[in-house]
Order: structure tokens, then sequence, then C-alpha cells
């Protein structure tokens, strides 16, 4: 069975519907919530679920011992709301096995900075028609990794940020465990 572990720093909502969808398939499991914020409610949610949980702090994740120590033997890691950029060893150490989900259509609105309501404000604000969601490798620059998938939601000129921000959430439910599942099976 593939072994999945989750870096998020809040609610957890993505982390949870992801060990959710995979408690019920049984090709892959969520063996680890790893959270930099000891006060978030993904570490709740992932206990409440069964799933071992760990809060670190800066230094510990940029100890490439720790990461060993944490990460090897996993077949995937995936960031979900994870608001700190991921050291270059780590990425180095397990290339092309740590992915994220951005809430826009990247290339645009990415970047240190562009995340949560920021993008949905912006997208908003420049009148766009349409965002979506991107699910891609990490790499050591913010969202500029390889585009794995992405999926498009029209936006009304009505829209809100919190209206397009409700859009977004809904394809990140349907479409990040099974792309996760995806790349899982492409491995084998």
């Amino acid at each position: 069975m593939k072994q999945i572990a989750i870096f998020a720093s809040g609610a957890g909502s993505n982390a949870e519907n992801i060990i959710k969808y995979f408690q019920e398939n049984k090709k892959a499991e969520v063996v680890l919530v790893l959270s930099n914020n000891p006060n978030a409610l993904v570490l709740e949610r992932a206990t409440d679920l069964g799933v071992k949980t760990e809060v670190f702090n800066k230094k510990q994740l940029n100890d490439p011992k720790w990461a060993v120590e944490n990460l090897g033997g996993l077949d995937l890691v995936v960031l979900a709301g994870f608001l700190w950029k991921f050291p270059e060893h780590i990425l180095k150490s397990f290339p092309n096995n740590v992915i994220n989900v951005h809430p826009a259509l990247l290339p645009n609105y990415g970047g240190k900075g562009m995340y949560g309501m920021h993008v949905h404000a912006a997208v908003v604000e420049n009148n766009e028609s349409e965002s979506g969601i991107t699910i891609h490798y990490v790499n050591e620059h913010y969202d500029e990794g390889a585009v794995i998938f992405q999926s498009k939601c029209a936006v009304r000129k009505t829209d809100t940020p919190s209206d397009v921000a409700a859009k977004i959430h809904q394809l990140e439910m349907k479409y990040f465990p099974q792309v996760i599942q995806q790349i899982l099976l492409e491995r084998g």
C-alpha cells in the first residue's frame, strides 16, 4: 500500500478530504499529517480520523536528518494549505514526490504571498472570466513546478472573492484526491 504524508498549516479541509478518500479505496493511505502550526485544526481532524500527527518548527524542517527520519519511505508528500516555502534539501531527496494544489490557474496568480483569499481577490479585481485550480510538482520556486492537472470554473462579474473561493474549494475537494491517486497508480 502506498503511503502519503500531508503538510498543512490551517483548518485542513483538503487534508481531511484526502484522508477520507484513501480510507475508502485502500490503494494508498495517509500515514502522517505534519503542521508548522501547533494550533492548526488540521491536527485535530487528522487525529479524529486515526492519522498520526506531528508539529515541527523551521529549524526541524530545514534539518536534512529530520526530513529523512520523517519522510523516508513515503511514496508522496502532499502540500495542502501549507504556507512555508518547502526546503530544497527535501525536494532534492524526494524528486517529483512533493505536490501542491494552488487556487488559481498557474502561471497566473502564483508566487510568494499568493495564497487563499489573496488569490481570489486578485482574480476578482482583475475582472477575470475564469479561475480554477492547479495541481503541480513543487520545486525550489513558489508555484513554478511542473503542472500535473488544472480544472477551471467561471467567474461572474458579480462574484466576490468569497464566491470564487467557494468554487475553487469544490474543485479541490473533487479533483485533488483523484489526481493523487492517479499519480500513485502511474508509479505502480
